[in-house]
């Protein structure tokens, strides 16, 4: 290897001098692209806004598109069965567990979607009539006994469903999944939230489906009290969705969470909710609540965090939101509502901002919203407990399983689902499929990898020779894709070429935390130097590097680009776009024959690529097919990322919409290989021939099923280069060494 770097660069390009480790820089720069995209969000989300002020039925109306666009991100797709309050009575305990100054205090559960229950406390006060109706929602790191004052850990003067219920209000107090480790430094909020996500649907959809549930008791009641919710970090959070997708809410009352969300990537991975900062910050979902009322309470928030590389879970950071932060986003939202009645939204400081939760003028202000009149009589008395309180691991427990048994059911059901999505997909002849298919290439571009709207800079292309070997000599290459986004990676170039001749390309893609060296540099386990024997074979080779490198900084891209609705590919996809453009520049490669070919993490890159790069003329996956949705889904098999390190692996509904048989199709009518070692533990034979069989139908039914085919060796997670050698040859129409 050459280490000059500024020794002979490829002819029509400018030295590579770029000093450093070039894929650092790639990572970095990445890094800068999408905090700017992240910035440069508020002032896009007012394109997908058409508010209309004259009145607030008007407003209610214009903003309805909105509201249902928030409901389809946070998955409320389940419908909703609330048959009744049941009260939970045990052999051993009754279902009265409590009882206060004028109130009582019951274990309920009800019926909230599927066989799914929500579980918590009923405050029920002497006097239901005189107060309204409220759901206080408690944070993920407390029980509802802590909040009503049964058990210790919130202060007394913060216990806000206590203190509701003592000014006449009737008051349920759901029970959230917390965020104790459920396996492997996971906590139970982001297992349940990983296979969740996968399925369209989302951890938080779920609570809010539980909490409206309650709404939807509440408003059965007949009566015209007032209805609210409530709530302190993770419960401020839900108290703001829930007004946000439900009208019936009267008032929310939001303390210690409103913010603006442009760090949200930082935040708890199960807050993450796919393309919510293309439409929404808190200030939009704010104005969601308009013309009801909100309280905002700047107040302390929970504070926790998982530093990286604790456990397999996802790090994050909760901190309490910057006061001046806060006031910003705040005032943003009643900007967004001018021309309504502003006074409806209120802010409110606790101390300096942070200060304790649930004060005095916030609960004032919420019961006057929900023309709750008079004084409340406080008198912080904590209940008595009425013999043995609900065992709260249990309870937890329960719910956890039904989250997950209610994932399961929805695994099993999604390929019907997947079908009835590509239900206007027309395979009758291969001239109706490729005039159908084109939609769904645009539906996978745009709301499953995400993309972005830039132009691709000019190529600005930087080469050093680094390799010459036999055979063959490479170059590394260096290309501008977007503004501080770059390509980089190997272009192998081999030997005998004629003057005039025009070579097909392979381009061959590493796997996770790999380089673009390791395609080409020795025999290293699983790649086994396959870019450079396929150099030496003739075929011109270009390694690039991908972004999934170095652990945490390339995952945090990932959970960057989710919030934008856009994922790590919607800049893999560029790349791969400026890559082969610049390839057909140059005078020795034939721009019609330029393939795909990737291992691992790459061959992930062979189904998600090549469907939206038109450059390449076929793609082989490596290493990687097989039931993709099951293997991020399942909890129950070995096979499954559900209680694995890679956090950032799931990807935004896909049981509803693409598995690799979906996403084969998108290459088709291209050839497409699977190649696949029986010891692979990526997952069973099993289960790679039943996603396959589905591809090898897919052509078949085409009258093009010599296109695809899958090699099986006895072999491990490698590179094997037999079979895929052949097909190369083949679909590149370069039957030998010439």
């Amino acid at each position: 290897m050459k280490s000059d770097p500024t020794w002979n660069p490829l002819e029509g390009t400018d030295p590579l001098t770029m000093d450093g480790d070039i894929p650092s820089h790639l990572v970095d720069g990445a890094d800068r692209f999408l905090l700017r995209k992240l910035k440069q969000s508020i002032a896009r989300r007012a394109d997908h806004w058409s508010r209309d002020v004259s009145t607030p039925e008007a407003y209610v109306e214009s903003v309805r598109p909105n509201r249902d666009r928030l409901a389809h991100i946070l998955g409320l797709r389940d419908e909703r069965r609330f048959s009744g309050i049941e009260l939970v009575t045990m052999a051993h305990r009754p279902a009265l567990i409590g009882r206060g100054n004028r109130y009582t205090i019951h274990a309920i559960r009800w019926a909230a979607f599927d066989d799914v229950h929500g579980e918590g406390l009923l405050l029920h006060p002497e006097d239901a009539e005189a107060g309204a109706d409220i759901v206080a929602i408690p944070d993920a790191g407390m029980t509802p006994e802590q909040l009503v004052g049964l058990e210790e850990g919130v202060p007394t003067e913060s216990q806000y469903a206590r203190r509701l219920v003592e000014a006449g209000c009737c008051v349920v107090v759901p029970m959230l999944l917390n965020r104790e480790e459920a396996v492997n430094g996971i906590s139970n909020r982001e297992w349940i939230y990983r296979s969740t996500y996968e399925l369209g649907r989302h951890v938080i959809g779920y609570e809010l489906q539980k909490i409206l549930s309650i709404i939807d008791w509440f408003a059965q009641s007949g009566t015209k009290k007032g209805i609210g919710a409530i709530g302190w970090g993770d419960g401020g959070m839900l108290a703001l969705y829930a007004a946000a997708v439900d009208e019936r809410i009267d008032a929310a009352a939001v303390s210690g969470y409103f913010n603006s969300r442009q760090t949200m990537w930082s935040e708890p991975i199960d807050r993450n909710v796919f393309g919510l900062l293309e439409q929404f910050g808190d200030a939009e979902l704010a104005s969601l609540v308009a013309p009801r009322a909100l309280i905002v309470e700047m107040a302390e928030a929970p504070n926790s965090c998982v530093p990286e590389g604790e456990g397999k879970g996802a790090p994050y950071a909760l901190t309490t939101p910057d006061p001046k932060t806060v006031g910003e986003e705040f005032d943003r939202a009643k900007a967004l509502i001018n021309g309504l009645d502003t006074s409806i939204f209120s802010c409110i400081g606790s101390g300096d901002g942070k200060g304790s939760f649930g004060s005095d003028e916030m609960l004032r202000s919420f019961l006057n919203a929900l023309s709750v009149n008079g004084a409340p009589e406080w008198d912080d008395a904590t209940p008595e407990g009425e013999g043995k309180l609900p065992d709260t691991t249990e309870r937890h427990a329960r719910q956890v399983h039904e989250l997950d048994r209610h994932n399961q059911r929805l695994l099993v059901e999604c390929a019907k689902t997947r079908d009835d999505f590509f239900e206007e997909l027309d395979c009758t002849s291969l001239e109706t499929f490729e005039a159908t298919i084109e939609p769904y290439r645009d539906y996978f571009a745009e709301d499953v990898i995400g993309r972005f709207e830039d132009e691709l800079l000019p190529f600005n292309a930087r080469t050093r020779l680094s390799y010459e070997e036999e055979g063959w000599m490479g170059y590394e290459v260096v290309l501008d894709v977007y503004e501080d986004l770059i390509a980089y990676g190997i272009l192998g170039i081999p030997d005998g070429m004629k003057p005039g001749e025009r070579r097909p390309v392979v381009v061959c893609q590493h796997g996770l935390e790999g380089r673009a060296q390791v395609v080409v540099e020795g025999t290293r386990d699983a790649y086994h130097d396959f870019g450079a024997r396929l150099a030496k074979e003739g075929f011109v080779v270009f390694a690039p590097q991908n972004l999934y490198i170095f652990t945490d900084r390339f995952r945090s891209l990932q959970r960057k680009s989710y919030p934008l609705k856009k994922t790590l590919f919607s800049m893999i996809v560029p790349q791969h776009q400026q890559i082969t453009d610049w390839l057909k520049t140059l005078s020795f490669v034939d721009s019609d024959r330029i393939g795909f070919y990737g291992i691992s993490y790459g061959g992930k890159t062979a189904m998600r690529v090549p469907p939206l790069v038109d450059n390449y003329c076929l793609s082989i996956c490596c290493a990687d097919f097989n039931e993709w949705v099951w293997k991020n889904a399942s909890t129950s098999s070995p096979y499954s990322y559900s209680d694995k390190g890679e956090y950032e692996i799931f990807e935004w509904d896909l049981g509803s919409t693409f598995n690799y048989a979906e996403m084969s199709r998108l290459i088709c009518p291209r050839p497409f290989m699977v190649e696949r070692g029986h010891h692979d533990g990526v997952a069973p034979d099993e289960t790679v021939a039943y996603e396959y069989a589905k591809t090898q139908r897919h052509y078949d039914l085409l009258g093009i099923g010599d296109r695809t085919e899958m090699e099986v060796f006895v072999g491990g997670h490698e590179i094997h280069l037999e079979g895929t050698l052949a097909f190369l040859r083949k679909h590149l129409d370069w039957p030998e060494r010439r």
